[in-house]
C-alpha cells in the first residue's frame, strides 16, 4: 500500500472514529474526546495532502457491481493543495470548537457531524471520476448542513438558513450532475481521465462549462447565486461558519481549477470573459455589502462573495490569456487564483474564528453594541487585527501578495511581445484592474470599521463593558491563524512556487523565490520582496515613533476635564462613530445600487410640536439580488403551488389519469 493510500484510510478510520465516540460518549467528555479526533483527522489530511503536493501517487479502489468505472480516491498534485487547505482550517476550527461549542452545538449530532463534514471536503479533491466526486460532495454537503441546523429548534432564523442552504446546495449538485452527465455521454466513461477527452469547443463541451461554472460558483459564493451566504454563515457556529467560509466554498473553487485546468483546458475566449464578468461582479456586489454591514458575521459573510469574486476573477483572466497564447500573464493569473484562495482561507477563518470570541466574551456581534475591546481581549484583538490586514490586502500579509500577483497579470496581459493580444484581453484587463481598485479600497474601509468600531474607543454596552478573553484553547486557534496571515506574507516565494508546482511543471516556472523570502514573475517581469518593504517600513517608521515618544515625555497627556468642552469629560460612547454611522456617507454614494430603506421616528413632549424628546433612525439594507431576483420567483411558484393543490384532491380517478397520460407521454417520447 502506498502513502497515500494508507493516508486516505487513516483519515476515512479517524473520521468514523470522531463520529461514533461522539454518538456514544458522555456529555462531559464528549466535546473533548471528538474534537481530538477531529484534530487528529486533520493533521491527517494535512500530511496527505502535502505528501500528494509532492508527486506521490497511489490511493484507494473501490470496486462497484455496476457497468461503470471503478471509484477511485487518489489525489494528484492540485488535489493535495485543497486537501491541504481544507485540513489547515480543519485543524483551527477544531481546537477552536473543544472550548466555544456550547448548547445545540455541543450535541452529540453536531459533534457527530464535524468529523463527517470534515472528512467530506477531504474527499472531493481525492476524486478522480465523476461519482466518487459527486459523492464525497453530498457528504460534505450533509455534515455541513446538520452542523447549521443544530439551533433550529430555538431560533427560527436558523431553520429559515437551512431550508436556503439545502435548496442552494442541492441546486449546485444538480447542475454539477448535469455537468459531468454531458461530459459522460459524449465521451463514454466517468472518470477525470476518460472525461478530459471530450471533444474542444463542441456543444457539448460549452454547455458541461456553463453547467460546472454555475454549479461549482453557487458553492463558491458567486453572485447571483450568493443568496444562501448572508442567512447561513451568520447563523451557523462561528466554527461551523470559520469552516465553510475558510474551507467548504475553496471546493467550489477546485471544481473550477478542475474544469479550467484538467477537464476542459482547451477553452474559447468567452469562457475567460464569461468567468471574469461572474468574479467581477460578485467582487464589487460582495464588498458593498460588507461594508454597510453593522452585523459583524454577516460583514464576513459578504466580504468572502468578494474574495471569490477575485479568485474567479483571476481564474477568468488566466482562461482569457491562456486562449490568445499569452502564457507567461496566464500563469501568473492562475497562480495569483491559487494563492488568493491560500490566503483566504487562513484570515477568513481566523476572523469568523474572531467574531467567535467576541461572542463568546459578550453575546454581541452588532458592532454598533461593542467598543473597547482591545484593552479587555487583546489575544483575540491582536488576532483579528492581524487577518483584517489580510484581508484588507495591506503589506506583508498573504492577502497582499496574492493581490499584487494577480494585479501585475492583469496589467501585464493586454500585451504579448509589446503587441496587442487581443481587442477582448486589451478591454477586459484594464476594467478587472479598475475592479480590483475599487474593491480593495472598500476592503480597506470595511476592516478599518470592523476592528475599529469593535475593538477601540470605549465600550457601547455593558456586555462589552464587562467582556473577558477567550479560553486558552480558543486563543492558540486564533494565534495560528494570525500567524499564518504573516508567514503567507513575509515568505511568498517558497508559498508561490509550491503553489505553482501543483498545476503543471510549466506553471512551476512562472513564479520562483527570490531574496529572504520574495518571489518573482520571470514571464513578466516582475519582483516583490516582503523582508525589503519591513525594512523600508522600519526606517521610515522608527524616527516617527522616536519623535513621538520624547514628544509624550515634554507633554504629558492630560486626564483632567476639559474646560473647552464645558466642564464634560472626554468623548463619551455616544459621542463616537458607530458601524452604522461610519458607513452612511458610502451608502449615500451607492444608494442606487444598494436601495437602502430608512425609517425616522420622532417623539415630542406631551402635546407640544417644537419640543422633541427622542429621535429613532432605523436603516435596513436589504439584499437587492434577493429581493429583486429570487423573491418575485419564489412568490410566483408559491401561487402556482397552491393552485397545484387542487390536482391532488385524493381522487383515486384522477390519479389513475395522470398516470395514464404519463404512461402515454412515455410512450411517445420512447417512439421518438
Amino acid at each position: 500500500m502506498t502513502v497515500l493510500g494508507a493516508g486516505l484510510i487513516l483519515q476515512l478510520v479517524l473520521a468514523a472514529v470522531a463520529a461514533v465516540t461522539a454518538l456514544t460518549c458522555a456529555p462531559a467528555v464528549r466535546a473533548t474526546a471528538t474534537g481530538i479526533l477531529s484534530t487528529l483527522l486533520a493533521l491527517a489530511g494535512l500530511l496527505t495532502g502535502a505528501v500528494a503536493m509532492t508527486g506521490a501517487t497511489g490511493g484507494i479502489l473501490i470496486p462497484v457491481a455496476l457497468p461503470m468505472d471503478p471509484l477511485i480516491l487518489a489525489p494528484d498534485r492540485l488535489g493535495g493543495l485543497f486537501m491541504v487547505i481544507v485540513s489547515f482550517v480543519g485543524v483551527l476550527v477544531t481546537i477552536f470548537g473543544i472550548s466555544s461549542a456550547t448548547g445545540p452545538a455541543s450535541s452529540r449530532t453536531a459533534w457527530a457531524a464535524l468529523p463527517v463534514f470534515l472528512v467530506g471536503m477531504q474527499l472531493v479533491p481525492a476524486a478522480t471520476d465523476s461519482v466518487s466526486f459527486l459523492l464525497a460532495w453530498e457528504v460534505m454537503t450533509l455534515g455541513s448542513t446538520v452542523l447549521l441546523m443544530a439551533d433550529h429548534a430555538s431560533r427560527v432564523s436558523v431553520a429559515s438558513a437551512g431550508i436556503w442552504y439545502s435548496a442552494m446546495s442541492q441546486l449546485s449538485f444538480f447542475l454539477v450532475l448535469a455537468g459531468f452527465a454531458v461530459m459522460a455521454a459524449a465521451t463514454g466513461g466517468t472518470s477525470f481521465a476518460t472525461l478530459a477527452t471530450i471533444e474542444p469547443g463542441s456543444w457539448a463541451a460549452n454547455l458541461a462549462f456553463v453547467l460546472f461554472l454555475l454549479g461549482f460558483g453557487g458553492k463558491a459564493e458567486l453572485v447571483p447565486l450568493h443568496v444562501w451566504v448572508p442567512r447561513v454563515l451568520p447563523e451557523a457556529p462561528s466554527h461551523v461558519s470559520a469552516a465553510m467560509s475558510g474551507a467548504m466554498v475553496k471546493i467550489g473553487v477546485y471544481g473550477a481549477l478542475l474544469v479550467c485546468v484538467r477537464l476542459l483546458p482547451e477553452a474559447p475566449p468567452w469562457w475567460g470573459i464569461l468567468i471574469m464578468v461572474l468574479g467581477g461582479a460578485s467582487a464589487l456586489y460582495g464588498i458593498l455589502q460588507a461594508s454597510v454591514s453593522s452585523d459583524l458575521k454577516v460583514l464576513l459573510a459578504y466580504s468572502t462573495t468578494e474574495n471569490m469574486g477575485l479568485v474567479f476573477l483571476g481564474l477568468g483572466a488566466s482562461v482569457l490569456l491562456r486562449s490568445y497564447d499569452a502564457t507567461a500573464a496566464a500563469d501568473a493569473a492562475l497562480i495569483a487564483a491559487l494563492l488568493l484562495a491560500v490566503s483566504h482561507a487562513v484570515f477568513k477563518a481566523t476572523l469568523f474564528l474572531g467574531a467567535g470570541a467576541i461572542i463568546h466574551s459578550t453575546g454581541e456581534r452588532n458592532l454598533d453594541n461593542l467598543g473597547g475591546l482591545g484593552a479587555r481581549i487583546p489575544w483575540t484583538a491582536f488576532s483579528f487585527g492581524i487577518a483584517s490586514l489580510g484581508a484588507a490586502a495591506i503589506p506583508i500579509t498573504s492577502g497582499f501578495v496574492a493581490e499584487w500577483m494577480l494585479l501585475q497579470s492583469l496589467i501585464h496581459g493586454g500585451r504579448l511581445n509589446g503587441e496587442v493580444v487581443s481587442v477582448a484581453a486589451s478591454v477586459a484587463m484594464p476594467l478587472a484592474v479598475a475592479v480590483i481598485a475599487l474593491t480593495a479600497g472598500l476592503a480597506l474601509l470595511t476592516f478599518v470599521k470592523a476592528y475599529g468600531i469593535a475593538f477601540l474607543a470605549r465600550p457601547r454596552s455593558a456586555a462589552a463593558a464587562l467582556s473577558r478573553e477567550v479560553p486558552p484553547l480558543m486563543r492558540v486557534s486564533l494565534v495560528l491563524g494570525a500567524l499564518g496571515v504573516l508567514t503567507l506574507g513575509l515568505v511568498p516565494g517558497p508559498v508561490a512556487a509550491v503553489v505553482a508546482a501543483t498545476v503543471g511543471p510549466k506553471t512551476a516556472l512562472a513564479a520562483v523565490p527570490v531574496g529572504l523570502g520574495g518571489v518573482a514573475l520571470p514571464g513578466i517581469g516582475a519582483v516583490l520582496d516582503p523582508i525589503m518593504l519591513v525594512v523600508l517600513a522600519a526606517l521610515v517608521a522608527i524616527p516617527i515613533l522616536i519623535a513621538i515618544v520624547v514628544s509624550a515625555r515634554r507633554h504629558p497627556a492630560r486626564t483632567s476635564d476639559l474646560p473647552w468642552g464645558g466642564g464634560g469629560s472626554r468623548a463619551r460612547p455616544r459621542m463616537q462613530y458607530t458601524a452604522t454611522s461610519y458607513a452612511e456617507p458610502l451608502v449615500r454614494v451607492f444608494d442606487d445600487v444598494l436601495k437602502p430603506s430608512r425609517d425616522v421616528q420622532v417623539t415630542h413632549v406631551g402635546e407640544s410640536r417644537y419640543l422633541v424628546e427622542r429621535v429613532t433612525v432605523e436603516q435596513r439594507v436589504s439584499d437587492v439580488i434577493e429581493t429583486r431576483l429570487y423573491r418575485p420567483v419564489l412568490n410566483l411558484l408559491q401561487r402556482y403551488g397552491v393552485l397545484a393543490r387542487h390536482a391532488a384532491n385524493g381522487s383515486i380517478h384522477r390519479y389513475l389519469t395522470y398516470s395514464f397520460v404519463a404512461f402515454l407521454i412515455v410512450l411517445i417520447v420512447v417512439s421518438l
